[in-house]
């Protein structure tokens, strides 16, 4: 079977917003999702390119690399703007970091830290914002929070199952 590109993928965004609890923990347990996978590796299997596509410390620096963009997004809703802010396709924060050269160690701790930032905003939003929606750029339909939150794990479980296959 011939895996959905992330780009490729459309979401139907009516998720209650009484999910939201569920969805923070998916949210939470990428990291410890993260851990178990790389656990018994060693930094040249974790830094192994498969031609252009990244490697696992690649796809764990791009994880945290986003997470600015969905606190962003946090503010965006906060600021009540029609159009959330569009993400960068070309990846280049991610493709810029030389992620290789970072431990394993210091990828998850910087995930860890931006992410619990990320969920404890999330978890601040009063009802007003959470039922506030706003447009995503690249899909073209309207976002609450728990929307983005839903959208946000989806991306993560994307590349833990990019790492699956490089192990």
């Amino acid at each position: 079977m011939q895996r959905t590109k992330w780009t490729d993928r459309k979401f139907g965004l009516d998720i209650p917003e009484g999910w939201l609890p569920d969805i923070i923990e998916r949210l939470y347990g990428t990291e410890i999702r993260i851990k178990a996978m790389t656990a018994s590796l060693n930094d040249q299997q974790l830094s192994k390119k498969n031609g252009d596509a990244w490697s696992i410390k690649e796809h764990i620096g791009h994880l945290n690399d986003l997470e600015e963009l969905h606190e962003g997004r946090i503010d965006d809703f906060l600021a009540r703007k029609e159009m959330l802010r569009a993400a960068d396709m070309q990846n280049v924060k991610t493709n810029q970091a030389n992620h290789n050269k970072k431990s394993l160690d210091q990828l998850i701790k910087e995930f860890k830290s931006n992410r619990d930032r990320f969920i404890s905003r999330l978890q601040k939003l009063d009802d007003e914002t959470q039922q506030f929606k706003s447009m995503h750029p690249r899909l073209k339909v309207f976002m609450r929070p728990v929307d983005m939150a839903f959208f946000t794990a989806e991306h993560d479980d994307h590349h833990l199952a990019s790492i699956r296959e490089l192990l």
